[in-house]
């Protein structure tokens, strides 16, 4: 599904590796959750490997007319969920993690993490490991009992089919459940923390958080510029699971719906030789995965299942609008796609140098594709 006269970047030397390293244990991430900080700041990375710092207000001043900017208008669930492993009594955690088939009995279905006891306030990495999962386990979450369907290939990773209704899923979710967070930062999440302006659906299992930029008052500027704004929904999936191995596999699969707005949005830009802004990762993979070989976009569901990365093609996405992320992530693969190795080894460094914060609330990149 690409296209002849797509863009590709292959892995240039690795030089300034070290430096970057370095620079990577300086970073700092954001420890509270405040979407839009009055001194937040974007790192504009150019399409010939120019840095430069600006106001995280600013990011929509490269941006002119024919353009088009799409975001995630995915809500999040509060996936994460106490649990009782029936079997053995243990205490555990299920962090839902992919949307499953639903059952034949018309029961909801999850792929599911789980963890041993304990909550965010412990590293991912350093959770106990849950007890050994076995297929026809029952998990009771409340008043609710799932039921372990199969063992997904990884002693954490399980598809769970819940034994409620789809009224009865919602209310327990809503009463039980909280957002899926991490070590890093200082207070509980609140539901309304992780949902971006325009979140619709909820379907995202982490907040899709280069979203967080979004306010009416960005999205006025853009109008004024005559810059377009589209949405499509991706169910953004997690970011980690505490096992270096399961880890290495993500992301998931992750269903998306583009609607016919949006795809004529971005062929307008196309004729009219504008540029394709996607906010967030998750948005380059949808758009990329729903890519004709012409380079057209697709209308309608998918399921995303590719990587994106240093030999990626890309076929629609011209700039990356995300968070600062570091070496290693799958995140910072996709930026692969995008710039070279020197010029995002470059860019860690001067995130490093100039206090940029990282994670989910934390500062942005504002990546161009390579010219």
């Amino acid at each position: 599904m690409m296209r002849a006269d797509c863009y590709r970047f292959r892995v240039e030397a690795d030089a300034p590796r070290s430096r970057a390293a370095h620079a990577t244990a300086a970073l700092a991430p954001a420890r509270l959750p405040v979407q839009r900080p009055s001194d937040a700041r974007v790192l504009v990375i150019g399409a010939h490997g120019e840095l430069a710092h600006h106001r995280r207000a600013d990011w929509i001043d490269p941006l002119g007319p024919d353009d088009v900017v799409v975001a995630n208008d995915a809500a999040t669930l509060p996936g994460s969920l106490g649990a009782l492993h029936m079997r053995t009594g243990r205490d555990i955690e299920v962090r839902l993690a992919a949307h499953a088939p639903r059952a034949r009995s018309g029961e909801p279905r999850f792929d599911a993490v789980i963890f041993g006891a304990g909550d965010w306030r412990t590293r991912t990495e350093h959770r106990a490991p849950p007890p050994a999962m076995l297929a026809g386990d029952v998990v009771r979450i409340a008043d609710v009992d799932a039921f372990v369907e199969r063992c997904l290939d990884h002693p954490r990773l399980v598809r769970l089919r819940f034994g409620a209704s789809d009224a009865g899923l919602w209310r327990l979710l809503a009463t039980h459940g909280r957002p899926v967070q991490y070590a890093h930062l200082a207070i509980d999440l609140a539901p309304w923390d992780v949902w971006t302006p325009i979140a619709g659906r909820p379907v995202a299992f982490e907040p899709p958080s280069a979203g967080f930029v979004l306010d009416w008052n960005s999205l006025r500027k853009l109008r004024a510029r005559g810059v377009r704004f589209a949405t499509l929904s991706h169910a953004a999936g997690l970011s980690s699971t505490g096992a270096a191995d399961l880890d290495r596999r993500l992301p998931l699969d992750e269903p998306y719906d583009i609607p016919l707005p949006t795809v004529q949005s971005i062929r307008r830009a196309r004729a009219r030789g504008g540029r394709i802004l996607a906010v967030g990762t998750t948005v380059v993979r949808a758009l990329e995965h729903a890519a004709r070989v012409d380079g057209t976009v697709q209308a309608g569901r998918g399921r995303a299942d590719q990587r994106i990365g240093a030999d990626t093609e890309l076929c629609v996405v011209d700039a990356l609008l995300t968070g600062t992320h570091e070496p290693g992530t799958s995140h910072y693969e996709m930026l692969r796609a995008f710039a070279d190795a020197a010029t995002l080894a470059a860019a860690t460094v001067a995130l490093a140098t100039h206090g940029y914060r990282t994670h989910e609330f934390g500062d942005s990149m504002l990546v161009m594709r390579r010219a």
